[in-house]
């Protein structure tokens, strides 16, 4: 009986417990989880709200849980692997394979229980564990292959020989046609396996997995591979009174990447189609000095930029069973990450060469103690919790760059053969930032319908002030299961019908550095001293010791439906956001500052949003089955004010503050495209008015600007879509993923320089380019553009092999995918699908850096043994 209690009490969620239920996305609904080779590619379009931004390649550009709520930092979700908390690298070292389901947490009442860490949400995954019975063992593999299929349509050697010669301009010929982007890519291929071991009996269990990934991209070069390794237990003793999870999950990962993946894509496009595509007589890359903002390609590809990542995270989780209704937790885990970045830059593409080795390690300690009870009275529960947590974290750094190589042979593995080591070329970073948590939740439900949630959670920082170290964060929901309501119940087609409401504080350090609220002695300069030199140093920042913490409040009213014995499910959830005190470098007075800047807790935003989520099965037999699942996220971000008072000083943030701009050739000065502009959401376009082509006094083709800048569309969509689609008959099945984003624009700042004939003959341009005869570079909304778009992500057939009972081979699935499908647009470039959340200098921005379009191609098998 005592190890019922446990188990029962341990199996009940903490979300179920209190408020609103998460969204749970299991084994069964994860986007081609076999095949995935990263674990968010699993959810990708899953959930609304939830929106995950693919880089070049795989990697992940951004990922946002109801958009942007600060301007400095702390905008990723928490991510949470069996009790180990840590931010999305830690899902690097999960094979998608491992799990078994993830639990997205949105809503204030659902994230209070981490407070400050869960600000911007939180994405909570459990990894798959072992069952009693015999041992099982399971093997997924697959092999793919990627084909860019679409690249820009520049001037071939013949367009560019033609146009030089009819027009005068002066031509560096040498006699070649190369296809520049065609050279630096090649055929992708990438294979991946992994095997699990899983046994147990009536108290115990274990689970261990390896996993294996090698990817050749399809620009040369790039690649990486990388191993890992999941493996926990689960241990029942004391005839119940005590359970045991031990669990241990890391990764190993190489990589070669681009050092400057914009002035590779600009170089392919624009060097001269002339050069041969292969090596000069001297052995080296022929170079073109006149094309100063870019280099020959194939010297690019010379670069070297290795990364290597290594993680490891352990974790112990004892639950006491100290009386029927009441259970001790005690938690800990400990994080260790190293990195390694190695690069080296040769002669042909830097003066000289330049060599960098930078290494950074990570430690963390987290522990925990959490008491729960539960207690029934008659129609009434009532349920407890009270936790006290600590965490320490310790961050070491160091690195070297040294220049002027008399050779390029050893590469960066030698720095001693550079001849010029600066002062400034080597670093150190140590920081060792701790926090101080505190919790208690309350849980009443009357009679299964009504419920009433309230937490509190107070966590102390380092980083802050004496004064401000500690941040208190609030949360109170309700919630009405209208689905246990008599005359709910007597509706036939209504399965279940839940009302939700709920508010909630939430903090975020993660704008500041470890010091920021310090004054700080930093390395500024040498002076000689006698037959040597001395580095000197200086306090170079203002410090501010009463910093204090962001806080976000936040909204929630949802509905949670199911009808038709579960053949249609529906929910939806509006949610409002202010985010206040938020953390901003504010240009201040000197001399009553001793330095121009100060970092001071003075701004407000504000995020609202509606979240639709439908789902059925509609069909629904033995031997057909049809599933359709679609969401819709309409969200709005508006930036309040950046201005307040400072010990007596009046701070105000600028109204306009560039976030994204263009460069290259032909610019001259600032060329800000995406500003953050108080009194407009956050990545919106101020650019000048032009309505057309006009011909100037020297009989030039221009842009015909006729207004200064003015406010002309945002760069963060206003709409997300995501929908799947899955269909089964008998032992065949079919899915499919689509996402979409609306209401945004980019600004297409790639047409807009290789449409600029001036650029000849130094640059390459368009091929459309001489029939538009463009000689004009102004930035302005000619170049603006809608982005919306529906991306088909995947397509994958399955086949559930039929086989003949037998005591070794269980099930065998054979897959067939195409990823990258088809998007449909109306932008003119190459794809819309840019950076439209983060707050970066690439914000609704295609400029000359888009990775080329590919197809990837995968065939994988899944065996139960």
């Amino acid at each position: 009986m005592k190890k019922v209690l446990l188990v029962t009490l341990l199996s009940l969620s903490t979300h179920a417990l209190w408020g609103q239920e998460p969204t749970v996305i299991g084994e069964d609904q994860m986007n081609n989880k076999d095949q995935a080779t990263s674990a968010l590619d699993a959810i990708r379009g899953r959930v609304a709200g939830l929106q995950v931004e693919k880089g070049g390649a795989n990697a992940m550009s951004a990922v946002r849980l109801r958009g942007t709520t600060s301007l400095t930092g702390g905008n990723d979700p928490l991510i949470i692997v069996d009790g180990v908390m840590g931010d999305l690298t830690l899902l690097e070292s999960v094979y998608p394979t491992d799990i078994q389901s993830f639990a997205i947490l949105k809503d204030a009442s659902q994230t209070a229980q981490y407070g400050s860490r869960g600000a911007a949400g939180v994405i909570e995954v459990t990894t798959l564990r072992g069952q009693s019975g015999r041992t099982r063992i399971n093997y997924n593999g697959s092999m793919a292959v990627s084909q860019p299929y679409k690249r820009l349509s520049m001037l071939s050697a013949d367009g560019y020989r033609s146009y030089t010669r009819e027009h005068g301009l002066q031509l560096v010929d040498l006699g070649a046609s190369t296809d520049f982007q065609r050279e630096i890519e090649h055929t992708g291929l990438m294979h991946q396996h992994h095997v699990a071991f899983a046994g147990g009996g009536e108290r115990s269990n274990y689970r261990v997995s390896v996993g294996y990934q090698n990817e050749q991209a399809v620009i040369r070069q790039m690649g990486d591979r990388t191993f890992m390794s999941n493996m926990n237990m689960t241990q029942v003793m004391w005839d119940g009174l005590l359970r045991i999870d031990l669990g241990m999950f890391g990764s190993a990962e190489r990589s070669q990447t681009i050092f400057d993946e914009q002035k590779l894509f600009y170089s392919a496009a624009a060097w001269n189609p002339t050069f041969p595509s292969h090596r000069n007589q001297n052995g080296s890359w022929d170079g073109y000095p006149s094309a100063s903002q870019i280099n020959n390609p194939n010297a690019l590809l010379d670069e070297q930029n290795h990364t290597e990542q290594s993680h490891l995270s352990t974790h112990a989780k004892l639950a006491f069973l100290l009386l029927p209704q009441v259970n001790l937790t005690l938690f800990g885990a400990y994080t260790y990450d190293n990195g390694e970045l190695m690069r080296y830059l040769p002669s042909s593409v830097w003066n000289g060469g330049q060599a960098n080795r930078q290494t950074s390690r990570q430690e963390s300690i987290l522990a925990n103690a959490t008491v729960n009870a539960q207690f029934a009275v008659r129609k009434s529960q009532v349920k407890l919790t009270a936790l006290a947590e600590i965490q320490s974290e310790k961050y070491r750094a160091y690195g070297v760059q040294v220049n002027n190589f008399s050779t390029d042979a050893t590469g960066y593995d030698n720095l001693s053969a550079g001849a010029l080591r600066p002062w400034d070329g080597t670093m150190s970073v140590y920081a060792n930032p701790r926090m101080v948590s505190l919790m208690g939740q309350a849980g009443y439900t009357f009679d299964s319908r009504y419920s009433l949630n309230a937490t509190l959670r107070a966590d102390a920082s380092s980083k802050f002030g004496d004064n401000n170290k500690w941040g208190y964060f609030p949360s109170v929901s309700a919630s009405w299961d209208l689905g246990n309501e008599q005359f709910i119940r007597r509706t036939e087609f209504i399965d279940h019908l839940k009302l939700n409401v709920g508010i909630g504080w939430a903090g975020n350090q993660a704008g500041i550095d470890n010091f920021t609220s310090l004054a700080l002695l930093q390395p500024n300069g040498i002076v000689p001293a006698g037959q040597s030199y001395l580095v000197t140093f200086a306090e170079l920042k203002n410090q501010n010791p009463d910093l204090k913490w962001e806080v976000t409040r936040t909204v929630n009213v949802g509905i949670d439906a199911q009808f038709f014995k579960g053949r249609l499910v529906f929910s939806a959830s509006f949610y409002r956001s202010h985010t206040s005190d938020m953390l901003y470098p504010y240009s201040v007075s000197v001399p009553t500052f001793k330095y121009p800047k100060l970092v001071a807790n003075m701004g407000a935003m504000r995020n609202s949003g509606l979240e639709l989520s439908v789902g059925g099965t509609p069909l629904i037999t033995n031997d057909v089955e049809l599933t359709i699942n679609a969401n819709l996220t309409f969200q709005h971000n508006k930036l309040l004010s950046l201005s307040g008072e400072y010990n007596g000083e009046q701070l105000i943030g600028p109204q306009n503050a560039a976030i994204a701009t263009l460069n290259g050739a032909g610019f001259h000065g600032y060329n800000d495209v995406v500003f953050q502009s108080i009194g407009q959401p956050l990545g919106v376009f101020l650019l000048p008015h032009a309505d057309g082509l006009t011909t100037d006094d020297k009989g030039n083709t221009v842009y015909h600007i006729t207004t200064a800048s003015r406010y002309c569309g945002q760069a963060m969509p206003k709409v997300l879509m995501g929908s799947n689609i899955s269909f089964r008959y008998r032992t065949i099945d079919v899915s499919l993923q689509a996402n979409g984003a609306f209401g945004h624009k980019i600004f297409n700042g790639t047409s807009l320089s290789y449409m600029n004939l001036a650029a000849l003959p130094f640059y390459n341009v368009l091929a459309e380019a001489p029939a538009k005869g463009i000689m004009d570079q102004s930035v302005s909304d000619y170049w603006l553009e809608r982005g919306d778009y529906v991306n088909i992500d995947y397509i994958t057939i399955g086949w559930r092999v039929p086989l003949r009972q037998n005591k070794i081979l269980e099930s065998m699935r054979l897959s067939m995918t195409m990823n990258n499908v088809l998007t449909l647009t109306g932008y003119s470039g190459l794809t819309p699908i840019v950076n439209s959340s983060a707050m970066n200098g690439t914000l609704g921005l295609d400029d000359k850096r888009t990775y080329p379009l590919y197809h990837t191609y995968t065939l994988g098998v899944t065996l139960n043994f």
